[in-house]
């Protein structure tokens, strides 16, 4: 595809489309939706194709076929909408992440474990950051800058990819786009994919269902936020979910199916002026205030892990998160460091007091290599700590761990048994492993 060309057409429509947003607040008119925008611009973007062919006709010039007119109008599209070049490989179901460094310098890894270099996405820096600030603007609940005064950004792409963007702190601009190749995700689908056997699978539908709180623990990529869906999927769809992240990711109220009642809010940066900032324990706070069933915190970085511990202590049982941490064990100590970092400067006796009353099971997942598939890497839960109380220090014992068969299994007794079996858990019922194929 003829990149220049995109490029101009792109700017004829987007001139057309700023004439439009122009005359309708001169004539008192409530500015368009971003979806009925995107619908407009498809419009727009005809018109514009059919005065291009003319033109090309009129000029002694072959007219494009129908085929290649489709590809340009979803280039113009993509360059003013979506994902402009990198919308390739978004859609290569294999891509596992895009690592840009400047416009010319792609890195792609694949879900085999695989490096390559890759194209380049854009023919200069400053075309990668206004494709970045077009994301930025129409990605999310509201318009996230990126600019000199704002130079990182987060942010949900439109297939449910995370991408992390920097500028002004390297000598280039820089991206990071983690795909969400498992976007509707079950634990039996985990399973299939060695992530656990189905013993453990069993167990964590049951922690689920028995309204357990759980902690998602493991490092950059190693599978949390999937994981983190599979369980989700397992709520009921009576109970009204109210997710709380910094960019919205876990889409839950994409599937109505399972989710119908659901409420997803997303932390707000400051406008220019440096006002108008909602922060995730803000966020956290107002949930408990909405009914919810459950609170679901997408990934704790920060102060509002108090907000959180507070809420899991209070009654809103079967709450979910995600954090970063090296083990299970871990945990605490990450939880305390945070929590002495917040507002209220919870000091860690306080802190592992909340600990001991809030969570329940610690989940630590992380990519390993399989060696029965030639090396390749997957994700897989290789610890699952229970929290049993505080002597001070937080007691927790670890109910399953790696065994001889690759897999987490069963390694101590379980101190709320009662309560899993009252929602159907049968103990030893599932294969504590099955071979692995992938």
């Amino acid at each position: 595809m003829d990149q220049a060309l995109v490029r101009r057409l792109r700017e004829e429509v987007a001139d057309l489309l700023a004439r439009q947003r122009r005359e309708d607040a001169a004539n008192g008119l409530a500015p368009m939706s971003a979806e009925d925008e995107r619908q407009f611009a498809r419009a727009v973007v005809n018109r514009v194709l059919d005065r291009y062919a003319r033109e090309e006709v009129t000029s002694g010039r072959s007219p494009m076929t129908s085929e290649e007119e489709f590809q340009l109008a979803e280039g113009v599209h993509a360059a003013l909408f979506g994902v402009g070049r990198l919308q390739p490989l978004l859609d290569d179901p294999e891509v596992e992440n895009v690592d840009i460094n400047g416009c010319d310098n792609v890195f792609i890894g694949y879900s085999d474990g695989r490096e390559v270099r890759g194209e380049p996405v854009a023919e200069s820096d400053e075309e990668l950051i206004e494709l970045v600030q077009t994301l930025g603007a129409y990605s999310g609940l509201t318009s996230r800058p990126f600019d000199t005064s704002n130079p990182q950004l987060d942010l949900r792409l439109p297939d449910g990819s995370r991408l992390s963007a920097v500028m002004g702190v390297c000598p280039r601009p820089s991206l990071s786009i983690r795909r969400a190749r498992l976007s509707k995700v079950h634990l039996e689908d985990l399973v299939g994919y060695g992530t656990m056997s189905p013993e453990l699978a069993a167990f964590l539908s049951a922690a689920v269902r028995a309204r357990k709180n759980i902690m998602i623990a493991g490092a950059t990529n190693a599978g949390k936020t999937t994981l983190l869906r599979a369980l989700a999927n397992e709520i009921e769809p009576d109970e009204r979910l109210i997710t709380v992240e910094r960019a919205l990711e876990l889409g839950l109220g994409e599937f109505p199916e399972l989710h119908p009642n659901v409420v997803a809010f997303e932390e707000r940066l400051p406008n220019t002026e440096g006002t108008g900032a909602i922060h995730m324990a803000e966020l956290v706070r107002r949930s408990l205030r909405m009914n919810p069933s459950r609170v679901i915190v997408g990934e704790v970085l920060g102060d509002e892990i108090v907000t959180m511990l507070n809420a899991m202590s209070q009654g809103n049982d079967g709450s979910l998160s995600t954090i970063h941490a090296n083990s299970s064990a871990e945990v605490f100590n990450r939880i305390c460091t945070y929590a002495i970092q917040s507002a209220e400067r919870l000091p860690a006796e306080a802190t592992t007091m909340l600990i001991g009353g809030a969570i329940d099971f610690v989940l630590f997942v992380e990519r390993v290599n399989n060696f029965a598939t030639g090396g390749s890497l997957r994700r897989m839960i290789t610890s699952v700590r229970e929290v049993n109380g505080v002597d001070g220090r937080v007691l927790s014992s670890e109910v399953f761990a790696m065994g001889e068969h690759g897999y987490a299994e069963p390694a101590a007794q379980i101190s709320c048994m009662a309560d899993l079996e009252a929602v159907g858990y049968v103990p030893g019922a599932a294969p504590t492993w099955v071979e692995y194929s992938a």
